[in-house]
């Protein structure tokens, strides 16, 4: 049966910590980003388009209304300054969109229809406009935080004596208007434009949460059925529809699930019919093999009186007899391992006499060849027969591999049950450390054989596993290599 990555079984794991940056929230907000400048984008354009349209149909209305009323300008020259005033006040009420505050200037004379013969709001520049042309100018000016329109039109003369038409008068009269008004109605549009903007992103916060939501659908299920492989679900695959690119890439990963789940089911497979073929063959192997144990001691007696290349074929029968036994029952162990049929027989006991029995055993006594620093005391439960093996299979590789003296230290640390084994031989490679416990690993590819059967450091592994221990190779700073064990007192 199939396992799709969206049933029950494929969820992740609790107390995953959620991203405030993840791709929701990155998708989103790109999504509002996009939708931020397009409305600022047009909110702009609407603005200056609108706010040009507004000052310069309020600039041609009066520019225009003000020109007009010039053309009617009734003066005589010289200018008569009460005259004046009174055409200029006559003019001031006709202006148009609004009153104006009318200006004249004749050579030194200032006149205009307010009390004030001068206005700030009239620049030089605007001045030598109006004395260069005889036409209408006009200037748009901010005082003191307030637009204003300048318009200056020069007054000419009609067709008088030998005078041309249009000829100038030397009269230029100046309108100044406030835009306050025009001014305020573009920043109400333009507070309406924003205001109305965020409205707008809340809008497209629904579409941005829909896009990212159907975005991430298959990323999540991707992310699951991952999950599930990484956990050896093999059979784990992700419903993929649709023809873009997430669809392509859950066909992809379905494809690669059942590539590998092919490959790994072939490869449990044999090694499922590696390890029967090792447990038969250590099985058929052990009853000739007792027989003839049973034969080289009885040959190792005689082997005094036999001459002395027999009584060296003897012993060597006798040596090599014995090395194939040991690899017998090393394959047998790590068979029951491998079976996962491998039992604890604790008992409660002191952890040195433990170990000295270890040593007795196998008459590991030469104080030139091993030195012990045992605790006294420690009572530990453990299964005696795999503990005696563990301390066995340190201590003899110690003495193969290493430069004696060899030191077994126990002592208690904390709720720990800790044995050391140390040599002081050359060490062990950096490049091998991280391999000593793999089956059959030789640190020296020269080193063809070796009294050992290859695995009595997994073995050693497996058995400090078995007891919710740990075991750890190293080099000691002064030279040498050191097992450390730990197992729970």
């Amino acid at each position: 049966m199939r396992r799709h990555a969206r049933d029950g079984g494929t969820r992740p794991p609790r107390g995953r910590r959620l991203r405030p940056f993840g791709l929701r929230t990155r998708l989103v907000l790109a999504f509002l980003l996009v939708a931020a400048v397009g409305c600022g984008t047009t909110a702009a354009l609407t603005y200056r388009a609108t706010r040009n349209a507004i000052l310069v149909q309020t600039q041609d209305t009066a520019v225009a209304a003000f020109r007009q009323q010039v053309e009617t300008l009734s003066i005589e020259l010289p200018v008569n300054r009460e005259g004046l005033q009174n055409e200029l006040r006559r003019i001031a009420r006709q202006g148009k969109p609004r009153p104006w505050r009318v200006y004249a200037e004749y050579g030194t004379m200032r006149v205009s229809s307010t009390d004030r013969p001068e206005s700030s709001v009239l620049t030089s520049e605007l001045r030598r406009r109006a004395a260069g042309t005889a036409h209408a100018s006009f200037q748009r000016v901010v005082r003191n935080g307030t637009p204003y329109l300048a318009v200056a039109v020069p007054a000419v003369f009609g067709k008088v004596g030998r005078l041309p038409e249009g000829h100038a008068t030397g009269l230029v009269v100046y309108a100044v208007t406030d835009l306050g008004d025009e001014e305020a109605n573009i920043e109400a549009m333009l507070v309406a434009a924003r205001d109305g903007a965020l409205p707008a992103l809340l809008v497209a916060l629904v579409p941005a949460l829909l896009a990212s939501r159907s975005v991430l659908r298959p990323v999540r299920e991707l992310r699951r059925a991952a999950h599930s492989m990484g956990r050896g679900e093999l059979d784990t695959r992700i419903h993929a529809k649709g023809s873009d690119e997430l669809a392509d890439l859950a066909r992809t990963f379905n494809e690669s699930a059942a590539e590998l789940e092919r490959s790994v089911t072939e490869l449990r497979q044999a090694e499922a019919r590696a390890r029967r073929f090792a447990s038969d063959v250590s099985h058929e192997l052990r009853t000739p093999l007792a027989g003839m144990l049973a034969v080289t001691e009885v040959l190792d007696e005689d082997a005094g009186t036999l001459d002395s290349d027999t009584a060296r074929a003897v012993r060597l029968i006798s040596s090599e007899t014995g090395k194939l036994a040991v690899l017998v029952e090393d394959l047998m162990e790590i068979s029951r391992f491998d079976a996962r049929v491998a039992e604890l027989h604790t008992d409660e006991v002191d952890a040195a006499e433990a170990v000295r029995q270890t040593l007795l055993n196998r008459h590991w006594t030469d104080p030139r060849q091993l030195t012990v620093d045992l605790t006294d005391g420690i009572r530990v439960r453990l299964d005696p027969r795999r503990f005696d093996v563990v301390v066995a299979n340190l201590v003899g590789n110690a003495l193969r591999h290493g430069h004696p003296p060899v030191t077994v230290r126990v002592h208690a640390d904390g709720d720990h049950l800790v044995t050391e084994v140390a040599d002081r031989g050359p060490g062990i490679p950096e490049d091998v450390l991280p391999h000593v416990f793999d089956r059959y690993y030789k640190g020296d590819p020269a080193r063809t054989r070796s009294a050992g059967s290859g695995l009595g450091l997994a073995i050693t592994l497996e058995n400090v596993r078995l007891h919710g221990g740990t075991v750890a190779a190293g080099n000691r700073p002064d030279g040498g290599a050191v097992f450390t064990v730990r197992i729970p007192l």
